[in-house]
Protein backbone atom coordinates (compact mmCIF):
# COMPACT_ATOMS: atom_id res chain seq x y z
CA UNK A 1 0.00 0.00 0.00
CA UNK A 2 1.76 3.35 -1.17
CA UNK A 3 1.90 6.14 1.73
CA UNK A 4 -0.03 8.84 -0.46
CA UNK A 5 1.31 11.15 1.62
CA UNK A 6 4.58 10.32 1.78
CA UNK A 7 4.65 10.33 -1.77
CA UNK A 8 3.10 14.12 -1.73
CA UNK A 9 5.99 15.14 0.44
CA UNK A 10 8.41 13.49 -1.95
CA UNK A 11 7.51 15.13 -5.21
CA UNK A 12 7.75 18.85 -3.50
CA UNK A 13 11.33 18.14 -3.50
CA UNK A 14 10.74 17.97 -7.35
CA UNK A 15 10.65 20.80 -10.23
CA UNK A 16 7.05 20.87 -11.76
CA UNK A 17 8.96 20.36 -15.05
CA UNK A 18 9.85 16.84 -13.57
CA UNK A 19 6.44 15.91 -12.26
CA UNK A 20 5.15 16.67 -15.45
CA UNK A 21 7.52 14.61 -17.24
CA UNK A 22 6.83 11.83 -14.95
CA UNK A 23 2.73 11.99 -15.56
CA UNK A 24 3.65 12.46 -19.42
CA UNK A 25 5.92 9.26 -19.56
CA UNK A 26 3.49 7.34 -16.90
CA UNK A 27 0.44 8.03 -19.49
CA UNK A 28 2.30 5.83 -22.10
CA UNK A 29 3.23 2.89 -19.98
CA UNK A 30 2.16 -0.75 -20.08
CA UNK A 31 2.54 -3.95 -19.28
CA UNK A 32 0.42 -5.65 -22.00
CA UNK A 33 3.57 -5.98 -23.52
CA UNK A 34 6.87 -7.46 -22.15
CA UNK A 35 10.16 -8.46 -23.60
CA UNK A 36 12.76 -11.22 -22.38
CA UNK A 37 16.52 -12.10 -23.49
CA UNK A 38 18.22 -15.28 -23.18
CA UNK A 39 21.28 -15.81 -22.35
CA UNK A 40 23.11 -12.84 -24.63
CA UNK A 41 26.07 -12.67 -25.37
CA UNK A 42 26.94 -8.76 -25.96
CA UNK A 43 26.40 -6.78 -22.38
CA UNK A 44 25.53 -3.78 -25.02
CA UNK A 45 22.58 -5.78 -26.77
CA UNK A 46 20.93 -6.05 -23.60
CA UNK A 47 21.74 -2.75 -22.37
CA UNK A 48 20.16 -1.59 -25.88
CA UNK A 49 17.22 -3.42 -25.89
CA UNK A 50 16.27 -2.07 -22.43
CA UNK A 51 16.77 1.65 -23.79
CA UNK A 52 14.08 0.53 -26.83
CA UNK A 53 11.88 -0.60 -24.26
CA UNK A 54 12.04 2.83 -21.95
CA UNK A 55 11.56 4.45 -25.42
CA UNK A 56 8.68 2.51 -26.76
CA UNK A 57 7.18 2.37 -23.07
CA UNK A 58 7.85 -0.93 -21.77
CA UNK A 59 7.38 -0.78 -18.27
CA UNK A 60 9.06 -4.70 -17.57
CA UNK A 61 12.04 -6.07 -19.21
CA UNK A 62 13.12 -10.32 -17.92
CA UNK A 63 16.59 -11.38 -18.65
CA UNK A 64 17.33 -15.08 -18.42
CA UNK A 65 20.96 -15.75 -17.49
CA UNK A 66 21.41 -19.01 -17.40
CA UNK A 67 24.15 -19.38 -18.97
CA UNK A 68 25.56 -15.45 -19.02
CA UNK A 69 25.42 -13.23 -16.25
CA UNK A 70 26.60 -9.62 -16.47
CA UNK A 71 26.03 -6.08 -15.59
CA UNK A 72 23.65 -3.39 -17.18
CA UNK A 73 25.38 -1.45 -19.65
CA UNK A 74 24.93 1.70 -18.19
CA UNK A 75 26.29 3.80 -21.29
CA UNK A 76 24.51 2.23 -23.45
CA UNK A 77 21.04 2.14 -21.29
CA UNK A 78 21.50 5.63 -21.45
CA UNK A 79 19.42 5.61 -17.75
CA UNK A 80 17.01 3.46 -18.79
CA UNK A 81 17.86 1.36 -15.87
CA UNK A 82 16.36 4.26 -13.61
CA UNK A 83 13.39 3.79 -15.49
CA UNK A 84 12.26 0.23 -16.06
CA UNK A 85 11.60 -2.38 -14.00
CA UNK A 86 14.15 -5.57 -14.35
CA UNK A 87 13.58 -9.10 -13.60
CA UNK A 88 16.44 -11.78 -13.66
CA UNK A 89 16.30 -15.00 -13.98
CA UNK A 90 18.50 -17.71 -14.13
CA UNK A 91 16.69 -20.28 -15.51
CA UNK A 92 14.30 -20.04 -18.68
CA UNK A 93 11.91 -21.99 -17.11
CA UNK A 94 11.30 -20.25 -14.66
CA UNK A 95 11.23 -17.23 -16.53
CA UNK A 96 8.50 -18.83 -18.88
CA UNK A 97 6.19 -20.20 -15.87
CA UNK A 98 6.55 -16.89 -13.79
CA UNK A 99 5.08 -14.87 -17.08
CA UNK A 100 2.59 -17.03 -17.99
CA UNK A 101 1.51 -16.94 -14.59
CA UNK A 102 0.97 -12.88 -15.09
CA UNK A 103 -1.07 -13.91 -18.21
CA UNK A 104 1.88 -13.58 -21.04
CA UNK A 105 1.57 -15.76 -24.21
CA UNK A 106 5.30 -16.46 -25.12
CA UNK A 107 6.03 -15.59 -28.38
CA UNK A 108 9.57 -16.85 -29.60
CA UNK A 109 10.65 -13.59 -32.10
CA UNK A 110 12.03 -16.18 -35.12
CA UNK A 111 11.25 -17.49 -37.65
CA UNK A 112 9.19 -21.11 -37.90
CA UNK A 113 6.78 -22.72 -39.83
CA UNK A 114 3.69 -21.51 -37.83
CA UNK A 115 5.73 -18.28 -37.58
CA UNK A 116 3.78 -14.88 -37.84
CA UNK A 117 4.27 -11.87 -39.61
CA UNK A 118 4.70 -8.79 -38.13
CA UNK A 119 1.89 -6.91 -39.48
CA UNK A 120 -0.39 -9.88 -38.74
CA UNK A 121 0.57 -9.98 -35.26
CA UNK A 122 -2.53 -9.64 -32.80
CA UNK A 123 -1.53 -6.97 -30.79
CA UNK A 124 -4.94 -7.63 -28.27
CA UNK A 125 -3.19 -10.68 -26.29
CA UNK A 126 -0.66 -9.73 -23.27
CA UNK A 127 2.79 -10.93 -24.83
CA UNK A 128 5.86 -11.11 -23.84
CA UNK A 129 8.26 -11.17 -26.98
CA UNK A 130 11.34 -13.66 -25.74
CA UNK A 131 14.89 -13.18 -27.94
CA UNK A 132 17.68 -15.16 -28.18
CA UNK A 133 21.41 -15.25 -28.12
CA UNK A 134 23.31 -13.64 -31.20
CA UNK A 135 24.27 -17.01 -32.78
CA UNK A 136 22.37 -19.78 -31.16
CA UNK A 137 19.14 -17.79 -31.24
CA UNK A 138 16.69 -19.21 -29.00
CA UNK A 139 17.17 -22.35 -27.46
CA UNK A 140 15.13 -25.69 -27.48
CA UNK A 141 13.06 -24.55 -24.39
CA UNK A 142 11.58 -21.51 -25.18
CA UNK A 143 11.21 -22.94 -28.91
CA UNK A 144 8.91 -25.66 -27.28
CA UNK A 145 6.79 -23.70 -24.34
CA UNK A 146 6.45 -20.93 -27.02
CA UNK A 147 2.64 -20.07 -27.66
CA UNK A 148 3.47 -18.18 -30.91
CA UNK A 149 6.15 -17.23 -33.38
CA UNK A 150 6.56 -13.79 -34.94
CA UNK A 151 9.18 -12.86 -37.50
CA UNK A 152 9.95 -9.39 -39.16
CA UNK A 153 9.57 -9.60 -43.21
CA UNK A 154 12.85 -9.23 -44.78
CA UNK A 155 13.75 -8.89 -48.69
CA UNK A 156 17.19 -8.37 -48.19
CA UNK A 157 20.05 -11.06 -48.40
CA UNK A 158 21.13 -10.87 -44.95
CA UNK A 159 18.55 -13.54 -42.66
CA UNK A 160 18.69 -11.91 -39.88
CA UNK A 161 19.20 -9.04 -37.68
CA UNK A 162 20.68 -7.47 -34.43
CA UNK A 163 18.64 -8.30 -31.48
CA UNK A 164 18.42 -4.87 -30.64
CA UNK A 165 17.20 -4.18 -33.71
CA UNK A 166 14.71 -6.07 -33.76
CA UNK A 167 13.56 -5.32 -30.99
CA UNK A 168 13.00 -1.72 -31.71
CA UNK A 169 11.58 -2.15 -34.41
CA UNK A 170 8.83 -5.34 -33.23
CA UNK A 171 8.38 -2.70 -30.29
CA UNK A 172 7.32 0.32 -32.02
CA UNK A 173 4.77 -1.48 -34.32
CA UNK A 174 3.45 -3.76 -31.99
CA UNK A 175 2.77 -0.59 -29.52
CA UNK A 176 1.85 1.95 -31.96
CA UNK A 177 -0.81 -0.96 -32.99
CA UNK A 178 -2.21 -1.57 -29.61
CA UNK A 179 -2.56 2.58 -29.01
CA UNK A 180 -5.10 2.49 -31.65
CA UNK A 181 -7.57 -0.06 -30.08
CA UNK A 182 -10.00 -0.12 -27.44
CA UNK A 183 -7.78 -1.94 -25.16
CA UNK A 184 -6.99 -0.68 -21.60
CA UNK A 185 -3.39 -1.40 -21.60
CA UNK A 186 -2.14 1.67 -19.85
CA UNK A 187 -0.76 1.07 -16.09
CA UNK A 188 -3.81 1.00 -13.09
CA UNK A 189 -3.53 3.97 -10.68
CA UNK A 190 -1.78 1.74 -8.11
CA UNK A 191 0.70 0.72 -10.63
CA UNK A 192 0.86 4.22 -11.43
CA UNK A 193 1.35 5.22 -7.68
CA UNK A 194 4.12 2.79 -7.03
CA UNK A 195 6.17 3.88 -9.75
CA UNK A 196 6.13 7.63 -8.96
CA UNK A 197 7.26 6.19 -5.57
CA UNK A 198 9.99 4.39 -6.78
CA UNK A 199 11.03 7.51 -9.53
CA UNK A 200 10.89 9.75 -6.74
CA UNK A 201 13.37 7.33 -4.96
CA UNK A 202 16.01 7.03 -7.53
CA UNK A 203 15.56 10.57 -8.34
CA UNK A 204 15.97 12.74 -5.50
CA UNK A 205 19.91 12.47 -3.84
CA UNK A 206 19.23 12.75 -0.48
CA UNK A 207 16.43 10.11 -0.31
CA UNK A 208 17.22 8.28 3.00
CA UNK A 209 17.41 11.65 4.73
CA UNK A 210 14.32 12.97 3.40
CA UNK A 211 12.00 9.91 4.35
CA UNK A 212 14.27 9.50 7.64
CA UNK A 213 12.81 13.31 8.26
CA UNK A 214 9.35 13.00 7.41
CA UNK A 215 8.35 10.35 9.56
CA UNK A 216 10.41 11.53 12.37
CA UNK A 217 8.33 14.73 12.11
CA UNK A 218 5.17 12.86 11.83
Amino acid sequence: MIDTKLLEHLETYLTTSRLDRFAKVLSQRTKHFTVATEDVYQLHNTSAVMRSCDVFGIQEVSIVEEQNSKTIDREIAMGAQKWVDLNRYHSVNDAIKELKQKGYQIVATTPHTDDCDLYDFDVTQKSCFFFGRETEGLSKEVLEQADSFLKIPMVGFTESLNISVSAAIILQHVTSKLKKTAINWQLTEDQILEKRLDWCKKTIKSYEDVIARFYGEK
